[in-house]
């Protein structure tokens, strides 16, 4: 389940806090963008009963703000989104804007489900325009990768080949 956002179900925009520009003239750009995010501690907290709707919930966020959202799949303890955003919206005001509306949705939606939360900070990665069908292919086949790699090994992959400094000693807290 997942990937292709072929019509987002729309996010309450009452309840995202969009203090962004929707506009800027004569401003051109196609900027697409994988986002790799996990649940706080990593932990098993997105059940298959919500994923759809999550998902979905998600990718209304990116609409939203004026982005859209081309696919997005999870795992139990972390999500991956291919979206593209407008050039007046920075990518880390997005996410916290994604994470944050989300977070509180879940919250609302499965009042059972008061511990869940996403972990700080992201991955996020550039996407040629020629390499979103493999992108999209990737993050649909979420499930078989993970039979064979960790959410922890996938991530310092990503950072690897995209030639991403980092310390992992800060990566995980």
């Amino acid at each position: 389940m997942g990937a292709r956002i072929e019509e987002n179900k729309p996010a309450n925009a009452g309840d995202i806090n969009l203090r962004v520009q929707r506009a800027m003239p004569r401003t051109f750009t196609n900027l697409l963008t994988h986002c790799i995010f996990s649940t706080k501690g990593r932990e098993a907290l997105i059940d298959p009963s919500m994923r759809v709707e999550l998902h979905a919930y998600l990718g209304g966020i990116v609409r939203e703000i004026g982005g859209t959202a081309l696919g997005v799949n999870s795992m139990p303890d972390h999500v991956h989104m291919l979206f593209s955003l407008p050039p007046a919206v920075a990518l880390s005001e997005a996410m916290r804007l994604i994470k944050a509306n989300s977070s509180k949705w879940v919250h609302e939606r499965w009042p059972e489900r008061p511990t869940f939360a996403w972990q700080l900070g992201f991955g996020a990665f550039s996407v040629s325009k020629s390499s979103v069908p493999q992108v999209l292919k990737y993050i649909e086949n979420q499930k078989e990768h993970h039979r064979k790699t960790t959410f922890q090994e996938e991530f310092l992959n990503f950072l690897r080949r995209h030639e991403v400094e980092f310390d992992e000693r800060y990566i995980w807290n």
